[in-house]
């Protein structure tokens, strides 16, 4: 089955509430985005919302903005725990190692990584972080697709998970952000990544793998690669 991708930088329309994500995909990768108002599958995050809010003031303002112009990162909130603010700074530099041409809405990216679309959003109310990528349409799925999922979810997704929502499947990684440590986020990354590559086949995260195979040397070999650049930079 066709992987997806979200079209253009859907992931910042998709937190502005004017395309369902669900919609905006397709197994070509088509640039149709329909205004279905189905449920945004990012909703759940008050820091969207509060993102959401901002726009519309903004637009009230000064005019319609461009949605296709990712937001600077946002100063520090004084509300906010040290962990908190430190997780957040660790986030954006291991994704600006990963990909510098990520895109940044608030405390929310947009990257690719070996030309996989990876999302990251955040709650800081809620000390929440998620890593997302889309894969495929669920509708699509014959029923022993959706029990294999399970069985994967099981025994070789591990830390990350197959999940279903907006009638897509996804990758996605869920991990409390104030305790979130660089190597943490770094693996959540490759393993959500490495769902979306083995989605099919091996079905695995590949940090581990009760079957044996060679995911488990290939995605440890590229966190400790990852892990070595960071510390590269901070010494520079």
């Amino acid at each position: 089955m066709p992987k997806i991708r979200l079209t253009g930088l859907a992931f910042v329309a998709v937190f502005a509430g004017s395309v369902a994500a669900g919609a905006a995909l397709t197994a070509q990768e088509s640039d149709t985005a329909a205004t279905s108002g189905e449920t945004d599958p990012l909703s759940d995050f008050s820091d969207i919302q509060r993102e959401r809010e901002a726009q519309g003031q903004s637009r009230e303002q000064g005019g319609e903005a461009d949605t296709d112009s990712a937001t600077p990162a946002p100063p520090p909130d004084a509300e906010l725990d040290e962990e908190t603010q430190s997780a957040l700074v660790m986030i954006a530099a291991v994704i600006e190692q990963l990909d510098p041409e990520a895109k940044r809405q608030g405390n929310s990216w947009e990257l690719t990584v070996d030309e996989v679309q990876l999302l990251v959003v955040t709650d800081t109310s809620a000390g929440r972080m998620r890593i997302l990528t889309p894969i495929a349409p669920s509708e699509d799925l014959p029923q022993e697709a959706l029990l294999r999922l399970m069985q994967a979810n099981f025994d070789t997704a591990l830390d990350a998970r197959y999940a279903i929502g907006q009638n897509l499947v996804w990758g996605t990684f869920i991990h409390s952000l104030p305790s979130l440590s660089s190597r943490e986020f770094a693996s959540g990354l490759l393993q959500t990544k490495s769902l979306r590559d083995t989605f099919g086949t091996t079905f695995s995260s590949g940090i581990l793998s009760y079957g044996g195979g060679d995911s488990n040397a290939i995605i440890t070999d590229q966190l400790e690669e990852l892990l070595k650049e960071l510390e590269r930079g901070e010494e520079i």
